[in-house]
């Protein structure tokens, strides 16, 4: 736009050094330039006006932006991303809002900027200033964290406020400062992290609400939370100690688990084997009762049957026990008849006379 007007205060000088007719203007000490005609010069210089208001009458808005239009300086209205039509000659003015955009401001450590190819690099400052802080039992923490916020009114981020990141980044701190005090060190450092960034990011939207601004707050991370160089050794074994002093409460935890369910199932096993046991000798005993009760009862009416019945039922309960039963009579020769028994025993007995 500067060039434009630069060529346009050229064209005008050139043509303001001629008349209407165009003759030269009388001017002492001004040599006639040479060019065109004047008739010819306003044409040119009208042309460029005009290529220079249509130019000037079409803005781009990137897909990730939105644009607020003031005329006269006065707003009125949002452009969505796309090509748009304004008043040229400063009538219509337009301010681009990163809008869709996730920022982030850093807290007590720099990210230096790097190509979408390389790693992440952190800036070797130091920024003690902003990183620590003083916890409610007295002590001191070291702690970095990371606000990302987006623009949810470009309009009330403009004009709501002189300087709503500045206002921002102070109010954050303020606000870490004043949620990191009211707990104790060794919460901060270790359980307490998500509760203080979630605290934090909540207190921060509201205060944002309350001015007004248009900052919508996505998240609060906390990006490291460490004790101060010089008393991280005694820290680090003071952690260890807990560390072990949780690893036995688990261990002793997991034992008591297994040990106590096992001796209340072996406890469960013997009292219902007892009571199983029980229950059968009672209900033996019962059958054993009816079945004499009954047996008597039939002795009673017919006693050489009932006894006669009982004898072949024993019998027949006590011989597959016995094995093999020869049944033999007295003149029967011997069922080993090789060995011819009855011949050796007068010759044993023969024998033991002559000992």
């Amino acid at each position: 736009m500067s060039q434009a007007r630069d060529l346009i205060e050229q064209l005008m000088n050139a043509a303001g050094a001629t008349n209407g007719s165009g003759q030269p203007r009388r001017r002492s000490g001004v040599r006639r330039p040479s060019g065109l005609p004047g008739g010819a010069l306003a044409i040119v210089v009208a042309m460029a006006v005009l290529a220079w208001a249509a130019l000037s009458s079409f803005y781009t808005v990137q897909p990730e932006e939105r644009a607020v239009v003031k005329r006269f300086g006065n707003v009125i209205g949002i452009t969505d991303p796309g090509l748009h039509f304004k008043f040229p000659f400063g009538i219509d003015e337009v301010q681009r809002v990163a809008t869709e955009r996730v920022l982030k401001q850093e807290f007590g450590f720099r990210t230096e900027d790097a190509s979408a190819l390389q790693r992440t690099r952190f800036s070797d400052e130091d920024f003690p200033g902003e990183s620590l802080m003083l916890t409610g039992d007295l002590n001191i923490i070291q702690v970095e964290w990371v606000v990302q916020y987006r623009i949810g009114d470009p309009i009330r981020f403009l004009y709501g406020m002189r300087d709503p990141t500045g206002t921002l980044r102070d109010l954050s701190e303020s606000v870490m400062r004043r949620v990191v005090g009211n707990r104790i060190g060794s919460d901060v450092l270790t359980v307490g992290r998500v509760d203080i960034a979630n605290t934090a990011r909540d207190e921060i939207q509201a205060a944002m609400d309350r001015y007004d601004n248009g900052i919508r707050i996505i998240t609060v991370e906390l990006q490291d939370v460490v004790p101060p160089p010089r008393v991280q050794p005694a820290f680090n074994e003071v952690n260890e100690a807990r560390q072990e002093l949780e690893r036995m409460i688990n261990e002793a935890t997991m034992q008591a688990n297994q040990a106590i369910p096992r001796a209340r199932g072996t406890a469960n096993r013997i009292i219902s084997e007892a009571e199983g046991y029980a229950t059968e000798r009672v209900n033996r005993a019962f059958g054993e009762t009816a079945r004499f009760t009954s047996v008597l009862s039939e002795y009673r009416n017919v006693p050489e049957v009932t006894r006669s019945r009982l004898y072949l039922e024993t019998l027949n309960e006590a011989l597959p026990r016995i094995g093999r039963v020869l049944v033999v009579q007295d003149d029967q020769i011997s069922p080993l008849p090789l060995l011819n028994l009855p011949d050796q025993q007068p010759r044993a007995q023969n024998l033991e006379a002559s000992r």
